[in-house]
């Protein structure tokens, strides 16, 4: 966040130069409020390509095997140009590289789910997932596994038919 601010202070400092620099070519023809907006404008255009290019920058950095399995975006009454364009704040990606299944439970698959958000640290939770009843639980200490691969103490979740973290861990697997 302290690089977006620095690079924001810079946008307008350049904006503005650029203004002072077409006003001294100009010969001082330029109206003196326009190096201000000019500076507002592009302290504002920097803010703007920011945030949207926040998650195709770090969705394109996530290391092979990883699968986006769900974003989210957003609006704002006080960003204005959401309403046009929503961009993306929050996503969910699934390390399909190292999804682990018992041979005798081909069902069941247990994946690292990560969460990442625009200005939040980043959370990983273990995720197990029943693609035959098309439910899925946070692996907790109250789970434990059998021999053959059973579970028991599931706190099992049976989301909407058309769960995106469901269908990323069944489809991999």
């Amino acid at each position: 966040m302290f690089v977006e601010l620095i690079a924001t202070f810079v946008a307008g400092i350049a904006g503005a130069g650029v203004v002072l620099l077409l006003n001294h070519v100009l010969k001082g023809k330029l109206p003196p409020w326009l190096a201000p907006v000019a500076a507002g404008a592009a302290m504002l255009l920097a803010t703007i390509s920011s945030e949207y290019g926040w998650y195709s920058r770090t969705a394109e950095s996530l290391p092979e095997g990883m699968v986006v399995a769900q974003t989210v975006e957003s609006k704002a009454f006080y960003r204005p140009w959401t309403y046009v364009k929503p961009y993306v704040e929050r996503f969910v990606a699934v390390d399909v590289a190292t999804m682990q299944q018992h041979p005798e439970q081909p069902e069941l698959r247990l994946a690292q789910v990560y969460f990442f958000g625009r200005r939040s640290p980043i959370n990983k939770i273990p995720v197990l997932v029943d693609c035959v009843q098309g439910r899925r639980a946070a692996l907790t200490d109250n789970i434990s596994f059998r021999d053959n691969g059973a579970i028991s103490g599931a706190d099992w979740v049976t989301p909407a038919a058309a769960d995106p973290m469901i269908a990323s861990i069944c489809k991999a697997g």
